[in-house]
Parts: structure tokens; sequence; C-alpha cells
């Protein structure tokens, strides 16, 4: 008897283990240059032509350099949840640019150049991150600079974007109205 509820106790340990490593994944989230970013051969002039034929809102850019504390917050808890993961998926391709990176990249309109060439030169990006959506003609639409605050207000930029709400108002009103309307729904 008492070697039976050793067993038990073993199995049942063992159950909870295994289920709260499962809660504890989750929490972490999905890594996200799997899961949120697509992959690319860094031609973004093609990249438009492939997000027109999947029906894509645009094409969002991650700029990001790995000393950046920010960069890390952001895929450490937003760009890892699965739920952002599925809604920018749907909408948008989406892609890191290394701004101090050598890797050749082709722009928009087909021109050639390091990836750090194309951040500071062509994108005038100083510090990270940077959220940089373009629309279907490689036209950038709408910047973002800093980590959002949260899940939610990273989930509300790509709302913004996906809507075409960016031609009526400027995020900073957009995310006060949101916030406002969240609270009252309290």
């Amino acid at each position: 008897m008492e070697r039976l509820f050793t067993r038990t106790n073993i199995i049942v340990a063992l159950f909870l283990l295994l289920l709260s490593a499962g809660q504890a994944q989750a929490a972490l989230g999905k890594d996200p240059y799997t899961y949120f970013f697509n992959e690319t051969w860094g031609d973004f002039s093609e990249e438009l032509k492939t997000a027109r034929a999947q029906g894509k809102k645009g094409i969002l850019l991650f700029f990001e350099m790995d000393e950046c504390p920010f960069c890390h917050r952001m895929k450490k808890t937003v760009l890892n949840q699965p739920d952002v993961q599925a809604y920018f998926r749907k909408h948008f391709l989406s892609f890191s640019v290394d701004i101090e990176g050598d890797v050749e990249i082709t722009d928009f309109q087909g021109k050639v150049m390091p990836q750090k060439d194309f951040a500071f030169k062509v994108n005038r990006v100083r510090v990270t991150p940077v959220f940089a959506f373009y629309d279907l003609d490689g036209k950038r639409i709408v910047r973002y600079t800093g980590a959002t605050s949260s899940v939610e207000e990273f989930m509300w930029l790509g709302e913004f974007v996906e809507k075409g709400l960016y031609k009526e108002m400027r995020f900073s009103k957009y995310k006060r109205q949101k916030a406002k309307a969240a609270q009252q729904a309290k």
C-alpha cells in the first residue's frame, strides 16, 4: 500500500511538473525570429511583390541592434506573444534590419546597399528600436521610435496602420482614444 502511494505521488508530481513547465513556456512566448519575423533574402523590392500577392496591408521593418536593451525587451515581452505574432503575420510581412549590419540588402526601389546604410542614410535611424511601416508601393507611411509600453499598445499600432487610420490622425491621438475606451469599459 505504501509503495502504491509513493508511485501515485511520483506520477502526480511529474504531471504537475510538466504542467508548470508548459505554463512557463507559454508565459515566455514564442521566438520572434521564427514566429513574428518573416524569412527574407534581403530584397525588399521582391518582398513588396510577395506582400501584394498575399493580400497584406504592407511591410513592417524592425530596425534594431544587438546592444539595444529596448529591442531585447520588445522581443522578450511583445514580439514573442502568440496573439501579436498571429495578428502581424496576417496583415504584414515583417523583417528585422540590423542598423550596424554589413549584410547587403536591396531596398524598395531596387538599390543594393549594406543594412547599416539602409538604416542610417535612407531611413535616418539613429536610435533603436524603430518600427517602420511601408505601403505596398514601398513608401513609408508610419514610423514609431522606441519600445511600446505594452502588448496592447503595440497591437494598437498595428491596428492603426492596418485600418489606414494614419491617413486621418496621429498615432498618439489614436492611442489616447483606445486607452480612454479601454478605461471606460472597465
